[in-house]
């Protein structure tokens, strides 16, 4: 009977210790990921910061934001250390690998100044577009019509304020 009492603890204090242990490797991953930093690393701030690393000291890591932007930050701040295919990818937005020799620019502009003939003959069209308003030339200037818009007084009001 003792030993089904204690049961519910056992469990508990197990339950605890794989807990503990799990956030400890979590903790000893992040150690190595920071200490895996060199400089040019592209790294992510647990702010949400995109730099590439500039320096590291023993606590501190030296980042470069932009030109002449240089931030001093706490080893612990870093939250991920990017691959450069990445880095450049959310960053410049860069999908391919900046290594290869294909041409990103054409030779010349001739594909870029190209127009369909459809878009042109759109864009030759005068008729005006019709977005829905009235003009104040289109609605009855009459007095009648300005009497409907007056709210209508019931046998109960007075009219006299």
């Amino acid at each position: 009977m003792s030993l089904l009492t204690l049961l519910p603890f056992i469990v508990l204090i197990g339950a605890m210790f794989l807990m503990t242990r799990s956030a400890k490797k979590k903790q000893q991953q992040a150690i190595e990921m920071r200490n895996q930093m060199q400089p040019g690393s592209g790294v992510r701030t647990i702010g949400g910061m995109y730099a590439t690393v500039k320096e590291v000291n023993e606590d501190t890591v030296l980042l470069d934001a932009g030109p002449g932007v240089e931030l001093m930050f706490a080893k612990n701040a870093i939250g991920a250390v990017l691959s450069d295919d990445e880095y450049n990818r959310i960053v410049h937005g860069i999908e391919h690998d900046l290594k290869s020799d294909a041409d990103i620019v054409p030779d010349d502009a001739s594909s870029l100044t190209e127009a369909d003939e459809s878009s042109d003959a759109a864009a030759s069209d005068d008729k005006p577009v019709d977005f829905g308003k009235k003009d104040a030339a289109d609605e009855p200037a009459t007095a009648d019509a300005k009497a409907d818009d007056q709210p209508q007084k019931t046998d109960g009001d007075s009219g006299a304020k």
